[in-house]
């Protein structure tokens, strides 16, 4: 009973985040303002003091562009960490920013965290340690694919199966989830990184022209398709591997397709691997009720179609993907004792009285 009191009167001095910790966007949900902060997760530092010179969408724009002394990285990587002093500065900024949205409070805040399905232990145990350096006072970890489920408020709870795929930057979430938990799941790193590889190997092959990152994730949000519809082209630049200098190119959606096929089959191939080992009750719920997709990568054109031809389910991309992970988090953060059972449990989920 002492216990619950005191949690109750920590609650009311301090504030609630949902942090949706992806390799390529952040987002950032306070509790009772909806989501307050969507950065890129890049930050540069400056190599020679050591120093964060950027975070967000300013060092993205530094990305390729920096001089010897700076260096914009991204620490998060096929969505773990992979630099946990770099993650700690980008969380530490990330939840300042949030806080200029949040009444001021005497503790830290409690804090969710979407990590993606399959993660280690290990890697459980940075995130918590990155937050908790951040400033957090509770941290509290969940699988990306079920925060996905929670924020397009599917019916997680209950005795019925839902499929779910989140297709993020660095890693691909397929889950099926009944009774409050995850059934049967996946987890690859074919996601929207990977296709920007597959963009980037392609052009050089095909046309002799090396482009960076961020023109290929352009490349693919302009004209990226993964069946055939509507024709589409666009213009890109890049140097010539040839004569070293600069050139222009005309690319259009069968070499995005093209270039993204092979990896665009392991991900169907990854769905299909999942269903085959559903049981048949679930299996006969997600007949019923589809397949739905949430993250960046399921706003790939046509996507969804070659999904639904390959499974022979429905397939809808749910109402704004992008934040269905944050929107989650969120949901758990207004009533963390009905969704306890699905989060990351350990030792560390126990209530800090510092």
């Amino acid at each position: 009973m002492w216990k619950d009191q005191k949690e109750r009167i920590f609650n009311r001095f301090s504030n609630d985040i949902g942090i949706d910790l992806g390799t390529a966007n952040t987002l950032v949900y306070v509790r009772g303002k909806g989501i307050v902060v969507t950065e890129p997760s890049v930050v540069a530092v400056n190599e020679k003091t050591g120093q964060v010179v950027a975070v967000g969408a300013a060092a993205k724009e530094m990305l390729g562009r920096t001089p010897t002394h700076i260096t914009a990285v991204r620490p998060l990587v096929d969505g773990v960490i992979s630099d946990f002093e770099v993650t700690e500065e980008m969380l530490s900024y990330l939840m300042k920013r949030a806080g200029e949205f949040m009444p001021k409070r005497l503790m830290g805040p409690r804090v969710v965290v979407g990590v993606p399905s399959g993660v280690t232990n290990v890697e459980v145990r940075a995130v918590r340690d990155a937050t908790r350096n951040a400033g957090a006072r509770e941290v509290y970890i969940v699988e990306q694919p079920m925060a996905g489920a929670i924020g397009i408020r599917l019916p997680i709870h209950d005795p019925v199966g839902s499929m779910i795929i989140d297709i993020g930057g660095g890693t691909s979430d397929i889950a099926i989830i009944s009774l409050g938990g995850i059934v049967r799941s996946k987890s690859l790193k074919i996601a929207g990184d990977r296709f920007n590889q597959d963009i980037i190997s392609y052009i050089r092959n095909e046309f002799k022209i090396l482009i960076g990152e961020t023109t290929a994730e352009q490349v693919k949000i302009a004209v990226g398709s993964v069946i055939p519809d509507q024709p589409m082209e666009t213009t890109i630049r890049g140097r010539d591997l040839i004569t070293g200098l600069p050139r222009e190119v005309v690319i259009t959606d069968s070499d995005i397709r093209e270039a993204m096929g092979q990896s665009v089959e392991a991900l169907v191939a990854s769905a299909r691997e999942v269903l085959e080992t559903t049981p048949p009750e679930i299996l006969a719920d997600v007949m019923r009720r589809g397949v739905h997709l949430v993250g960046g990568g399921a706003l790939i054109k046509g996507l969804n179609d070659l999904l639904a031809e390959s499974l022979q389910l429905p397939v809808t991309v749910a109402e704004e993907p992008l934040t269905a992970i944050a929107r989650g988090a969120g949901i758990i953060l207004e009533d963390l004792d009905r969704f306890k059972n699905v989060l990351l449990q350990s030792e560390d989920d126990l209530p800090r009285s510092s």
